[in-house]
């Protein structure tokens, strides 16, 4: 079976049933879009205005390094772990009906965390924070996928891949300017009050302009087992990958990656159980099956780990070894994110003769910009003019390895298949980025301990050397169609 990439027009999908799912009436999709999309980009923002913010938390709050881990982890932990959950709950009960409670739960959360008075409190509100997105986020691609067909669905899908990569560099930059505005003295906490007003006014509007009904007639049960076995299985695995590096990887974060991939296996043998008895599993076994479809969880989670890994161990580099201020470490990452929203909205108007190579072209050009900002920045170097044309490379290679596989994996979805494959893709897109930010920041971390001689240069080889593992992660992404086509 190929999985080539069409390069010609992709048809449109059958007419959408909107079963109990009622249309809108008084706004059009286009509103329904720009509404979800800005709540995707508040909670993708979320993910990394905290990193910044981190320095000044942990003073403020008194908190150990394991604590700070948990303020910026425990997030993406629960987000990770409930992600199918949401994606099943929307099928249940309504997409826009679930968006707005989650976006309810999120700013609720939100406005709790700003105003934490203790470490504890703040973890814990972070927790809440996280599910809050994953009820929330996994209903924008659903919505997508129902409200819109064809060129349509496409232009749509285009937008989404752009906001999601584009509010992780963000995230950095707003983080930065918050931090150092320092607003009426309150330091930290603006990085999550900020949510609050957008919150609330993204909540009116979505009364509006989003489906209201529950949801489709033919909506399976939630598996309880299955529910709970890949909830065990992720949190097995983010966990250690979260907190290993700050423990300098005890026993236990070992121990619990092996188990979290035994719960796994029993996960995916239970579904499969399921599936041949008539059941409804997590997932439906013709998603998994969709031609692309296993391709493209690869390279998601190749291009995921990458960004991740590299927007991690760079703040590392540059406020550590470089001595940027929090607001200036922010503003490095505008030209990646900058780039990388244009080349995400426009890669689809590229000639035709181009489209079958965007894909291994952007992870051949990320592997090449990767190098080139270790490179520019070696021996303690600021990077002049060079650093900047690296980081552009960057933003348009990560676009175009992003953009095009996550739009042609799921163009042709079944507007009932629409929540598996987005909870599918939105949990391997978090699970990538946790991956690359535990697997990148060890490695410069372990480097940097392993290297003497004075700080700045010692950050640089650091850099250097974790700059030159992702260059080689993103080659393999460029390679990977060509080995599972042959296979």
């Amino acid at each position: 079976m190929t999985t080539t990439p069409r390069t010609g027009p992709v048809p449109a999908p059958a007419p959408i049933a909107t079963h109990s799912e009622n249309p809108t009436t008084d706004n059009g999709p286009r509103r329904l879009l720009a509404v979800v999309l800005a709540a995707q980009f508040m909670a993708l923002l979320d993910v990394f205005i905290v990193n910044v913010a981190a320095p000044t938390i942990g003073s403020d709050l008194h908190a150990s390094g394991a604590d700070l881990q948990l303020v910026v982890a425990g997030y993406a932990i629960a987000y990770s772990v409930l992600l199918i959950t949401g994606a099943r709950l929307g099928d249940r009960f309504g997409h826009g009906r679930v968006h707005l409670v989650g976006l309810a739960l999120f700013t609720t959360a939100s406005l709790a965390c700003g105003l934490a008075q203790g470490v504890t409190e703040l973890i814990a509100f972070r927790l809440v924070q996280g599910a809050g997105s994953a009820v929330m986020i996994p209903q924008v691609l659903s919505l997508i996928q129902r409200s819109f067909t064809g060129e349509a669905r496409m232009r749509a899908l285009g937008a989404y891949s752009a906001v999601l990569a584009v509010g992780a560099a963000a995230g950095q930059v707003i983080g930065g300017l918050l931090v150092s505005a320092d607003l009426l003295g309150t330091g930290w906490r603006p990085v999550f009050l900020v949510n609050v007003p957008v919150g609330l006014v993204l909540l009116v509007l979505g009364r509006r302009v989003l489906p209201r009904g529950g949801g489709v007639e033919s909506a399976r049960g939630l598996d309880g087992p299955g529910l709970v076995l890949l909830g065990a299985a992720v949190s097995l695995v983010t966990v250690p990958l979260v907190l290993g590096q700050e423990e300098d990887w005890p026993l236990w974060s070992w121990l619990s990656l092996a188990a979290g991939a035994v719960v796994f296996a029993l996960f995916c043998r239970y579904e499969a159980r399921l599936a041949r008895r008539g059941g409804a599993p997590l997932i439906a076994p013709r998603v998994l099956r969709h031609p692309g479809m296993g391709l493209a969880v690869l390279r998601i989670g190749a291009v995921m780990a990458v960004n991740g890994g590299f927007l991690f161990v760079l703040t590392l580099h540059v406020q550590g070894g470089l001595g940027y201020s929090a607001l200036r470490a922010g503003l490095t990452f505008a030209p990646t994110a900058a780039v990388f929203g244009v080349v995400g909205l426009t890669w689809r108007r590229w000639p035709a003769v181009c489209q079958r190579l965007l894909i291994p072209g952007g992870f051949t050009l990320t592997a090449l910009s990767v190098a080139g900002v270790g490179l520019a920045l070696r021996h303690g170097s600021h990077g002049g003019a060079w650093v900047y044309l690296a980081y552009t490379g960057v933003g348009a290679g990560l676009a175009l390895a992003f953009s095009p596989t996550l739009t042609r994996a799921l163009a042709g979805v079944r507007p009932e298949d629409a929540a598996d494959a987005s909870g599918l893709l939105a949990t391997v897109t978090q699970l990538g980025q946790l991956i690359g930010v535990a697997a990148f920041g060890t490695l410069f971390f372990n480097r940097l301990e392993s290297l003497g001689v004075r700080q700045a240069y010692t950050s640089a080889d650091a850099l250097m050397t974790c700059m030159s593992a992702l260059a080689a992660t993103a080659a393999l992404g460029a390679v990977s169609g060509l080995v599972l086509r042959r296979r």
